[in-house]
């Protein structure tokens, strides 16, 4: 009986079965491939491993030992398939292959395109250092045409090591906003912590760095990604690779770092954005580029232990799964590090449908907030009927951080059926247009900063005319509008009124452009205001404390919503592009009961926080007495207020808060503007 079959039945992972006349079978299989082009001799292979049931682990009549080659296939691509908004500064178009690619050229191509009257770009297509990741870079000086549907298309592409091509064209769209990106990259999540003092971690990890946004994958290198320490010890030697579906750096040593040993990690301001804006560290206060560095401390390492899969949805065995599902597994790792991104793709997480068919997918991520989660998102709903997934174990897998890497012992796989499913209406994803780009809009009111920690990750505007409008703000050109020495508050990006600055480039006159993208973010805040308030929606309870929500619509049944006494969950149920909108005619909110107890909104299972929306018809109150995690874009028609003066524990928001109106307040507030 074959492995693949023993495995469905058991749902666990393949098991070597016994290599009977193992060396004539294998000569007999070369003599059988001698002379044969190398694409029909995997196609060969793969085609008798499928006569076996679809194969896994090592066939006992070939003998053959893991999975044949496949082709190579893309695993991210960035800006992501379906992005809206996207900066028309992002002249770089990005692919993260399945392997090692040969160059772009020949048959092979990477396009974009875009349908008349716009005019398709040319551009010059180049592989990174390690070259896994493609990329399409405009010529220098052009712009993506505002609000247009462009269409990334790459055929033909060849794996450096085997000589297969991929096995169909991969095709993905994006649309631009109006705007250009002059926000900097930040650092979101490092590992080792960053922590003040450093962590002590075990000598053998491998070392990443996460970004707030897509970056240019040439810009992280072996010159902008460095670990050192101080004499004797020696800077230890490693690779460095970049990984467009979670937006990481990794590090990874060539061998284990001494224990006992301070190491200092740097990414450097020559890392830079799809639009060339270079990195915002922690050397120097935003707005300006710095170096973001952190240190940590090496103890024993940890031993070595295998890697398991400690759950996956679909479950193995499932009747039912709806043909649009993502396909997840989460895995234990006995090391305590996370999985290594740079592993978790296509070509070790793959999908066959009836008949042994593959399943394209259009991206294969590790998530970032647990590091264990690898997702399977296919481009195109499955057929239905009996699919099988694989996760691809032993040294040339899935790995964990550890260095070397932990590795499954052997292929995973689970099989379940996919059915057509009648499921709720997915809620329109809603355009912001020239909005897009603001973490704050204070309508025609302003907006005022109370706090020495507030850090706005966007733009911030308002059309109020009164320079007192604005208070306690600097952005990236230099304008600042009445900072003292307790209200000053970093704006990562540009301030866009219709005044003038206290000091800066508009200090002597308002800038009648800035004054018309201040206008038209209103106009465009507004829209998304009116098609939140009309969309179809089931009624939800007043107080969503506690409650974990699936994608859709709620409307509050008494006219506003609490999260008060417990955090909200929303679950993306693996689908990185659902959506949540909740409506309510009066007030939102979060926190309490009492300022001691700040409350969140947790995403999980691919739960985005750009396809949160909350549409309030007054203001908006956020955690008063400072701190949690907010979650989304707030539209509010009278103002908003994050925390209270005189609190100094941070508050963020992983979105925006647009007025129409009033003016917005914060305190002591991080603002990350979501990546389209």
């Amino acid at each position: 009986m074959c492995a693949s079959a023993q495995m469905l039945r058991l749902g666990q992972p393949i098991l070597p079965p016994k290599q009977p006349r193992r060396h004539h079978e294998e000569y007999t299989m070369n003599k059988l491939l001698h002379g044969v082009r190398p694409w029909l001799a995997a196609s060969l292979l793969v085609a008798l491993i499928a006569g076996c049931g679809g194969g896994g682990g090592r066939d006992e009549i070939l003998g053959f030992d893991g999975p044949p080659p496949t082709p190579p296939t893309v695993t991210a691509v960035a800006p992501v398939d379906g992005a809206t908004g996207v900066p028309i500064n992002n002249t770089l178009i990005s692919a993260d292959f399945s392997e090692r690619m040969a160059p772009l050229t020949g048959t092979a191509s990477f396009v974009v395109t875009c349908a008349a009257p716009c005019v398709s770009p040319a551009g010059t297509t180049t592989l990174d250092a390690t070259g896994r990741i493609a990329t399409f870079a405009l010529p220098a000086g052009t712009l993506l045409e505002p609000l247009t549907q462009y269409t990334g298309t790459i055929t033909a592409a060849r794996s450096a090591t085997t000589g297969l091509a991929m096995a169909e064209p991969y095709v993905w769209r994006f649309t631009t906003g109006v705007a250009l990106d002059t926000t900097r990259p930040r650092v979101t999540l490092t590992v080792p912590a960053t922590t003040v003092p450093g962590p002590t971690v075990p000598a053998n990890t491998a070392v990443t760095a996460t970004f707030t946004e897509d970056m240019a994958p040439a810009s992280i290198s072996a010159a902008s990604f460095t670990l050192t320490c101080v004499t004797p010890c020696v800077a230890p030697a490693g690779n460095v690779t970049y990984v467009v579906g979670n937006r990481t750096a990794v590090f990874r040593p060539a061998a284990a770092l001494a224990p006992g040993t301070t190491y200092t990690a740097t990414v450097t301001m020559a890392a830079t954005d799809l639009a060339g804006n270079a990195l915002g560290g922690n050397q120097a206060p935003l707005p300006a580029a710095s170096n973001y560095v952190w240190t940590f401390t090496t103890a024993a390492a940890v031993p070595p232990a295998m890697i398991s899969v400690a759950s996956t949805n679909p479950a193995h065995g499932a009747p039912s799964v709806c043909l649009t599902d993502a396909v997840n597994a989460t895995f234990a790792v006995p090391s305590g590090l996370r999985m290594d991104p740079a592993t978790i793709n296509a070509a070790n997480f793959r999908l066959t449908g009836p008949g042994g068919t593959n399943v394209a997918a259009s991206s294969v991520v590790l998530d970032v907030a647990t590091g264990r989660i690898a997702t399977f998102t296919p481009q195109a709903p499955m057929l239905a009927g009996a699919h099988v997934a694989r996760l691809i174990g032993t040294t040339a897998g899935v790995r964990d951080l550890a260095v070397p890497g932990n590795s499954m012992a052997s292929d995973f796989s689970w099989s379940f059926t996919a059915v057509s499913c009648v499921v709720p209406p997915v809620p329109p994803l809603v355009p912001l247009g020239r909005a897009a780009t603001f973490g704050i809009f204070g309508g025609s009111a302003g907006m005022t900063n109370d706090g020495t920690r507030t850090v706005i990750n966007g733009d911030i505007g308002t059309t109020a005319t009164e320079p007192t409008s604005i208070t306690g703000f600097q952005d990236t050109a230099g304008d600042v509008y009445t900072v003292t020495g307790d209200n000053r508050g970093a704006v990562n990006g540009t301030i866009f009124t219709c005044t003038d600055s206290t000091t800066g480039p508009t200090s002597d006159v308002p800038n009648p452009a800035s004054c018309t993208i201040a206008q038209d973010a209103r106009r465009d805040a507004e829209i998304a205001f009116i098609r939140l308030r009309d969309m179809p929606a089931v009624l939800a309870p007043g107080n969503l404390a506690g409650l974990t929500l699936p994608p859709g619509v709620y409307t509050a049944a008494g006219g506003s919503f609490l999260i008060e006494g417990g955090d909200l969950t929303l679950d993306g149920r693996g689908d990185a592009n659902a959506i949540w909108v909740f409506q309510m005619r009066t007030s939102l909110t979060v926190g309490g009961p009492g300022v001691a107890f700040p409350r969140s909104v947790i995403l999980i299972n691919d739960a985005q926080a750009k396809n949160v929306f909350w549409q309030v018809g007054s203001a908006a109150t956020i955690n008063a007495g400072g701190g949690g995690t907010m979650v989304g874009t707030i539209i509010s028609q009278a103002g908003a207020t994050f925390s209270t003066a005189g609190r100094g524990e941070i508050t963020t928001l992983n979105g925006r808060v647009l007025s129409l109106d009033a003016s917005v307040t914060v305190v002591n507030t991080v603002i990350n503007v979501p990546a389209p």
